[in-house]
């Protein structure tokens, strides 16, 4: 199989942004309104996730995937979509906050 480059004003104009841009300087704050969930049980830390997010809000060592920064996170969805195990849940986000003060209540 040969490919032939094209000239460079044939090519489309676009960008590549290697880092998360913006948000890791500005924190989401209290407007996401779906959080990923992830299911431990059918993950399997093929980090896909962490390569698909745009906030860079996955952390991960070598071999595995950690718990979702959560004030970066945008909740927009794209580790859900990409995840090819079905491991990650969005959830929104009011339900998880009444879950937790129904907690901390008794």
């Amino acid at each position: 199989m040969s490919y032939e480059l094209k000239p460079w004003h044939e090519i489309p104009v676009g960008s590549i942004v290697p880092e998360a841009g913006s948000s890791k300087v500005n924190k989401t704050g209290s407007w996401r309104m779906l959080r990923p969930v992830l299911n431990y049980d059918k993950c399997t830390h093929c980090l896909i996730c962490w390569i698909f997010c745009p906030d860079d809000s996955i952390p991960v060592s070598p071999k595995e995937r950690f718990e979702t920064d959560f004030d970066y996170c945008k909740g927009c969805g794209i580790c859900a979509v990409e995840c090819p195990y079905n491991a990650l849940e969005m959830v929104p986000e009011m339900e998880i906050k009444l879950k937790e003060l129904e907690e901390q209540l008794g």
